[in-house]
């Protein structure tokens, strides 16, 4: 299980405010192969599968981004933290949503996290939270290569916001002697060349001859990371720990969340973004 960094220590201008110091939160990031969860105080807690048993055999809930079984998804969730929740007070919760889930994934998504009874739940694209796990600078155009088991993303941001996203349902679980690792490049590759044709400013170049970062499992495979760089013609950029960054960076914002004022009285928010 992978260990999450300590938070940083909060300085002085940004000192944690009364209301919260007794607060409790999640981050959470639903992968279709793996389900992995940060908690205030704690640090990370899950990097598990993403499977429930609602009978004799097991069931995926979330297959190629998509939440296919609500209810199942809310019984994984509540076997998985609900006996990690404190006992007084309900959770903030910060969780990561596929870039081009849109609302149909949000809509399931908080419908399951319920079983958690979250105070709020805000949401962040996949690709933002992994450019903060990176300490990306968000003024400048990133584009985010996030290549997970069942699910490839390529996303590009403009100041921490999503100008443009592809994806394919291809992943490394599917690599076999029948698809080999290229496809995923190739995949990758052609949808780089897709957003750079649509674009119609410089933003997509200025981020790719910037470099790319890589995150996802993906990121730890070398007849991926060795092949991408060559195809793309730019520089890629593995992020530390490229399987956690998304979760990684939903403790980020959920740690700020806790120190600013404007999630004062929150008591159900859900944000798309």
């Amino acid at each position: 299980m992978t260990t999450l960094p300590r938070p940083r220590p909060v300085t002085d201008r940004h000192r944690s405010w009364p209301w919260c110091r007794q607060c409790s939160g999640i981050a959470l990031d639903l992968g279709s192969a793996r389900t992995r969860a940060w908690t205030s105080g704690r640090g990370m807690i899950l990097d598990v599968p993403s499977v429930t048993f609602p009978g004799d055999g097991a069931t995926y809930p979330i297959q190629r981004g998509i939440i296919v079984d609500t209810p199942g998804t809310a019984r994984m969730l509540d076997r998985l933290l609900g006996h990690r929740l404190p006992r007084i007070g309900r959770p903030l919760l910060i969780l990561t949503t596929p870039v081009l889930g849109g609302v149909l994934y949000r809509t399931e998504a908080r419908t399951a996290v319920e079983v958690l009874r979250p105070r709020a739940v805000l949401t962040v694209p996949t690709a933002r939270a992994v450019a903060m796990a990176a300490d990306a600078d968000l003024t400048r155009p990133l584009l985010v290569v996030d290549i997970g088991a069942h699910l490839t993303e390529v996303t590009l941001l403009a100041d921490g916001a999503v100008i443009d996203a592809r994806h394919t349902a291809l992943g490394t679980s599917d690599l076999d002697s029948l698809t080999p690792p290229a496809q995923i490049t190739d995949a990758v590759v052609a949808m780089v060349t897709t957003m750079l044709d649509q674009d119609h400013t410089s933003q997509t170049l200025d981020a790719l001859q910037r470099g790319a970062l890589l995150a996802g499992g993906g990121a730890l495979r070398p007849d991926i990371t060795y092949r991408l760089p060559g195809q793309l013609h730019a520089p890629v950029q593995p992020v530390l720990a490229p399987h956690t960054a998304a979760v990684r960076g939903a403790a980020r914002l959920l740690q700020a969340a806790h120190t600013h004022p404007s999630t004062i009285g929150i008591t159900d928010a859900t944000h798309p973004h």
